[in-house]
């Protein structure tokens, strides 16, 4: 660092020689002053220095808060890509579903249709055969 603040050493000494020090004292006091001022104080360059890299750290920021976006735009595209296709998906497993309701229904229908042939054909044979018996039963007698 150059010199932080301007330290009139001049001044500095020849207060603490009136002060009792001895010259050799108040300037090795001095000495170590300025060198505590300089190692500790910001300079204005120093200020500007840390201002560049704020700027380059915000640049940085503003580079990564952009692909940040674009992603998040990506993800919200593929989530709803994939929303529409399961819907899609579900839509056509409603239709297979309601397709093989159908089908069921018919063949239900069909069912009841080919029993209740059967219910009547074995009931015209039963009645075929109580007239049979009863024909039968008379000749007998």
């Amino acid at each position: 660092m150059s010199d932080a603040i301007a330290f009139d050493t001049h001044r500095f000494v020849k207060n603490l020689t009136q002060s009792g020090f001895t010259e050799q004292q108040a300037e090795a006091l001095a000495n170590e002053q300025v060198h505590l001022l300089n190692s500790n104080l910001a300079t204005k360059v120093d200020i500007l220095a840390v201002k560049a890299d704020i700027q380059a750290v915000q640049a940085g920021v503003q580079v990564v808060q952009t692909a940040v976006q674009a992603d998040i735009q990506a993800v919200q595209a593929d989530v709803q890509a994939v929303k529409a296709a399961v819907q899609a998906d579900v839509q056509v497993v409603k239709a297979d579903l309601e397709a093989f309701k159908l089908g069921l229904e018919a063949k239900i229908e069909a069912s009841k249709v080919e029993l209740l042939k059967w219910m009547v054909m074995a009931m015209i044979a039963q009645g075929t055969l109580i007239i049979a018996m009863v024909v039968a039963f008379l000749k007998l007698f």
